[in-house]
């Protein structure tokens, strides 16, 4: 049951804090501010990801090679290197990338 809806898109979240940071990605406020840097975020995940960069914290850690990485999104880009996949590939060239940021950059 997703009781919580967002008036301007209709799209419903299971609770209000899920909507709440829905909502902020109408207005250019970021309310979530980093205590060490002045860097401020839209959502808090955003913020507490980044306070890893300052700590030096890393959350994910692969098992085959011993890399330690801070994001989910670097794990599983991480994991790509051990298959060898390049899923984003360049219409132009056909060239292939394991991220979309590399396709981007290209």
């Amino acid at each position: 049951e997703q009781p919580y809806c967002c008036g301007d898109c209709r799209k419903s979240f299971s609770d209000r804090s899920s909507l709440t940071q829905h909502m902020f990605s109408y207005t250019a406020e970021k309310p979530y501010c980093c205590g060490v840097c002045t860097k401020s975020f839209k959502v808090s995940s955003s913020l507490t990801q980044h306070i890893y960069l300052h700590t030096g914290e890393k959350l994910y850690r692969c098992g085959d090679w011993g890399k330690s990485l801070i994001t989910s999104s670097g794990y599983t880009h991480h994991g790509l290197d051990h298959t060898g996949e390049n899923p984003y590939c360049c219409s132009d060239c056909a060239k292939s990338f394991s991220c979309s940021s590399n396709l981007t950059l290209h």
